[in-house]
């Protein structure tokens, strides 16, 4: 397992192949992987196939609550992490609502698309604040939490980087998307955010890979805490017992 030491630099350097697979393993869990973007984005596919189809209003709304709520079981029987599951019930849920009370099928994607436009602006206004939001989802996935505020500078970086990345490719879905929405009929826009769904993410995630990977590794806040949480007794012969070893390694690069 890698072990997440306190960067001596702050000066930007690859990492090893191990830290390399803890990164892609945070990003993984954070933003779901390629089940995540399943489901978040089958239920709109099946919205604008079946109203391409017969374009029948309440068929299409219903069948893609239905297939939301059916990926939510799916999880609760496996026992997996409900997070995007229930982000795709609650997105289905607001643009049914929003359809069948305007009648209009176009309404079905407003809400994703209002949503999409606030998540673009949030990436550029908490990085401007000195609080980037990829490094406040993914600062607990790498259990350093704030710690890259203000003890890894490097990493901070990194962080701004990859919200810069995300905030602009968001907000240049959303100039696609809107006019679309006004211009467009609904066949037509559901199957352009069809289209959109997937590669602005993919190359949003693997902009932030790229940062991260050569950004210094994350410092292990919640390991720097264990020894303050132990009996006495306990920390001071692991403590000991660090110490040893700190020396024996030294005295192997000394001989």
């Amino acid at each position: 397992m890698t072990t997440f030491v306190k960067p001596t630099s702050d000066v930007e350097q690859p990492q090893s192949d191990d830290a390399r697979a803890v990164t892609e393993a945070a990003l993984y869990k954070a933003f779901g992987g390629v089940r995540g973007m399943v489901e978040t984005s089958l239920p709109g596919l099946l919205f604008v196939s079946i109203f391409t189809v017969n374009k029948s209003l309440p068929v299409s709304a219903i069948a893609a609550l239905a297939v939301s709520l059916v990926l939510v079981v799916m999880r609760l029987r496996r026992k997996n992490t409900l997070k995007h599951a229930l982000i795709g019930v609650v997105g289905v849920a607001f643009g049914v609502v929003f359809a069948m009370m305007t009648g209009n099928a176009k309404s079905f994607y407003l809400p994703g698309m209002l949503y999409t436009l606030g998540l673009g602006l949030a990436y550029i206004v908490t990085t401007l604040a000195g609080v980037p939001l990829v490094g406040l989802i993914l600062g607990p996935v790498f259990k350093e939490n704030l710690s890259w505020r203000t003890r890894n500078p490097g990493r901070k970086r990194a962080y701004a980087k990859a919200s810069w990345a995300w905030g602009l490719i968001l907000l240049a879905k959303c100039a696609i998307l809107f006019p679309l929405y006004w211009w467009s009929d609904t066949s037509q826009l559901g199957w352009v955010m069809i289209a959109l769904k997937i590669p602005p993410f993919l190359l949003a995630l693997w902009l932030t890979w790229i940062f991260l990977t050569k950004a210094p590794a994350p410092i292990d806040v919640l390991a720097e805490m264990e020894p303050e949480t132990r009996p006495a007794g306990e920390r001071n012969a692991l403590m000991a017992t660090r110490s040893g070893k700190t020396a024996g390694g030294r005295h192997r690069r000394e001989v």
